[in-house]
């Protein structure tokens, strides 16, 4: 959609001729910005709530610097995953207040106000070990201005550090559980809760572990009734579904 025709639209909702509910759903997939090696989604927090999010792997940091500097133009948050520091760099240059949250390899940049649910989002971790994934989907799920509380080193190895947070954990709305090795956490967190689990299988673990395979299928295989289950390592994934179910959970609240 160019210049004018978008004009034509805007200046048909003004007089009344065009209803703004069919108007949005002309805007719905439009439009792009091509950079010539990557075409920017600069309608997608229409569709989906949020803008577009920013994968660094496989690109360089000029190519992240250039998308970054269009998604921002934008107005609103920026999100950047499975970002080097070198990339970082790149972005810092031009925008000063961008955040590099080392463990998680994340980039943010907040441009609007925080409008935060009244709903929570527990982050669980099973382990250290498995904090980068779990501050992954922290982070994304704070950009989303979603009310996160983290329960980190809560394995099923020492379980009474799990129950010893069981009335805070409750007061959430959804979790995220990121846990490697056996994966065996989010089934036990499945059995304590009445909303939904989001489990994140990591690849932390010894040889038998297949680099997060066997968290992945326990998982998958979880006796606990409503736990589903996001990619290896995916903590990106889980906060922005876990994001999205407290939204809905907001709405039915209001």
């Amino acid at each position: 959609m160019n210049e004018q025709s978008l004009r034509q639209l805007l200046e048909a909702v003004k007089s009344g001729s065009q209803p703004i509910d069919e108007a949005l759903a002309r805007l719905r997939s439009l439009p792009f910005e091509d950079l010539g090696f990557a075409k920017v989604d600069h309608h997608r927090s229409i569709r989906c709530g949020f803008p577009e999010v920013i994968y660094c792997e496989g690109k360089s940091p000029d190519q992240v610097a250039a998308i970054f500097d269009r998604c921002a133009s934008q107005g609103g948050n920026v999100l950047a995953t499975r970002a080097s520091e070198d990339v970082f760099a790149a972005v810092k240059q031009k925008f000063s207040g961008s955040e590099y949250h080392t463990l998680a390899r994340v980039i943010t940049l907040r441009q609007r106000d925080r409008q935060k649910t009244k709903g929570k989002i527990a982050i669980v971790s099973a382990g250290t070990s498995d904090m980068y994934v779990a501050e992954e989907a922290r982070i994304t799920a704070d950009i989303m201005d979603q009310n996160t509380e983290s329960f980190y080193d809560v394995g099923v190895a020492g379980i009474h550090r799990l129950f010893a947070h069981s009335e805070a954990l409750q007061e959430a709305s959804v979790a995220v559980v990121a846990a490697g090795m056996e994966g065996a956490l989010a089934s036990v967190v499945g059995g304590l809760v009445d909303f939904p689990v989001v489990a994140v299988p990591t690849s932390v673990g010894y040889g038998a572990s297949f680099n997060g395979l066997a968290a992945l299928l326990g998982m998958l295989n979880s006796c606990a009734s409503g736990v589903t289950v996001v990619n290896i390592d995916n903590g990106f994934g889980a906060g922005y579904a876990a994001a999205l179910i407290n939204r809905r959970a907001e709405d039915s609240r209001d």
